[in-house]
């Protein structure tokens, strides 16, 4: 009996977080967190979840293995929250099948390269504080980024002055490798 209730009782990935709401079309599982002031990504979100959305809360973190179980998911949207660091490992597990990512509308300003660089999914990345710097372009080399949202991507700080307050892909495509600018911090006379 006591082996019974022990299989009853060992969470199986299938319940749906007590601040959001799980629903299901045509057998793609959605978990609905929009607007629940969570602080973090919850860690009951079941395992045959499609779609997450935890958009317009207060996370400020994507930890290594956020997402690690969730094999199925398609689409994350992480847009309007106050997402400062995003772990290297943030995306494990989920790279092969995700479609899509919004992380738009967040406090990022900068994103490590290996987090995304299994990543096939299309990448919203505007509306960050971004520092337009080698780290930046690299990622977005890799990337695979929504098109609508590139012209939302402006340079909040940089290493040179001239870049601040300007869309990204201007700078880019005036020609400016971000790889090849390097900050002075001091002046040495010779």
């Amino acid at each position: 009996q006591a082996f019974f209730c022990l299989l009853l009782c060992i969470p199986w990935g299938s319940s749906c977080p007590p601040s959001c709401q799980c629903t299901e079309r045509a057998g793609a599982k959605a978990v609905l967190c929009s607007s629940r002031r969570l602080e973090e990504i919850p860690k009951d979100i079941p395992r045959d979840v499609v779609l997450l959305k935890l958009d317009a809360n207060s996370i400020t973190r994507i930890p290594s293995n956020a997402f690690r179980h969730l094999s199925h998911l398609e689409e994350i949207d992480l847009s309007r929250n106050a997402i400062e660091k995003i772990d290297r490992a943030a995306f494990r597990g989920v790279a092969a099948g995700l479609r899509s990512l919004d992380l738009s509308g967040n406090r990022i300003r900068s994103i490590p390269k290996e987090a995304l660089l299994a990543l096939k999914a299309k990448l919203r990345l505007a509306n960050n504080p971004w520092h337009c710097e080698c780290a930046l372009q690299e990622v977005l080399w890799e990337a695979r980024l929504d098109l609508d949202s590139v012209q939302d991507i402006t340079c909040h700080t940089a290493p040179r002055q001239e870049y601040v307050g300007k869309p990204l892909l201007q700078v880019l495509d005036a020609g400016a490798n971000l790889c090849s600018v390097r900050q002075r911090t001091t002046d040495v006379a010779m």
